[in-house]
């Protein structure tokens, strides 16, 4: 009896070991949490808080981004949902009367539904706003191919926080160094036709009432695509834009006039210099990253090249103007 009861002990002390053994290789592979988040060697992956952290940091990177899209209902910008699913996009269609986001006239271009979003959206902006035209490719995107993908793309948002505004254009051709004097350019045409240099100066006393007098130089390459930060929109009250909207409603300008008297204000109204012309090298670097090219005051080799039409050729960007394959080897649907 007694050697039947020393075995049974025996056996149950066996089992104690091996049970005791197997815990300690299972855990093992346990987080340890003795030190805060350590993790043990034998589990590369992080502990939990710490990928909540990182997600939500990258979320909150991803939504702190918003695109405003001037566009018409005949246009295409299926492309900024498929390349930049990241940010959300405000499509305003100025055309049509039901779209989910419209104006209150097609007027003034582009600048009409900047200035609506503003204002609707003003007590509830993200803490960046891209403001860009609706078409991919076009003469005056400042890249070899007149593809707007990488400037959005490439846009350092670090920059923009610390400029506050900042154009998507950085080569000097038309706008920089002094493309309007408002003074001297007072009452200037075109043919006959009145031109913006001509009534420059008057929209800025209409605009901007109690301001400093009209600049004698206003400069900023073109062509009304810029970033611009929460802080610097809401710089101004809102009751600047509602009455700049007001002006672009009751103007009997032409769209074509009253929107390049934007084009040429935007800069100003985000708190920048009269003229505002950084030199091609240092816009490139700071605003989208490109600081290896080689560089004059307005442009730099290679980046870009006006083109000797405002359409670009039918097939494009793989044909080019004179029918030839230009190897395009950006992404396309």
């Amino acid at each position: 009896m007694l050697t039947s009861r020393l075995a049974g002990c025996f056996l149950t002390a066996l089992i104690f070991l091996f049970v005791l053994l197997v815990s300690r290789d299972h855990y093992a592979f346990i987080i340890d949490t003795s030190d805060g988040n350590k993790i043990s060697a034998t589990d590369p992956s992080p502990p939990e808080p710490v990928v909540q952290q990182q997600q939500q940091q990258q979320q909150e990177y991803r939504s702190d981004v918003e695109l405003v899209v001037a566009s018409t209902a005949q246009e295409d910008t299926s492309w900024l949902e498929r390349y930049l699913p990241e940010w959300r996009a405000h499509r305003y269609v100025v055309n049509n009367a039901s779209a989910p986001l419209t104006v209150p006239a097609n007027k003034g271009r582009e600048a009409m539904v900047y200035l609506t979003h503003i204002i609707d959206a003003y007590e509830e902006l993200p803490p960046n706003l891209v403001f860009v035209h609706a078409s991919r490719f076009a003469w005056h995107n400042d890249d070899p191919d007149y593809d707007a993908l990488p400037a959005l793309r490439n846009l350092r948002l670090p920059h923009l926080r610390e400029a506050g505004y900042v154009n998507l254009r950085c080569v000097w051709v038309i706008g920089c160094p002094s493309e309007i004097r408002p003074v001297e350019d007072e009452g200037h045409t075109n043919d006959g036709a009145p031109s913006a240099k001509g009534v420059y100066k008057q929209a800025w006393g209409e605009l901007m009432p109690g301001a400093p007098p009209v600049p004698d130089v206003v400069a900023v390459g073109c062509c009304s695509q810029f970033a611009v930060t929460r802080e610097t929109i809401q710089s101004r009250p809102i009751e600047d834009y509602v009455r700049f909207r007001d002006w672009l409603l009751a103007t009997p300008l032409d769209d074509s006039l009253s929107g390049r008297i934007f084009e040429f204000s935007w800069h100003i109204i985000f708190g920048k210099e009269a003229v505002h012309c950084p030199s091609a090298h240092e816009c490139y670097c700071k605003t989208f990253g490109i600081c290896d090219t080689v560089c004059s005051d307005g442009s730099c080799a290679g980046r870009y090249t006006l083109p000797p039409f405002s359409s670009l050729p039918s097939g494009w960007p793989r044909v080019g103007w004179e029918h030839e394959d230009r190897n395009f080897t950006g992404p396309l649907d």
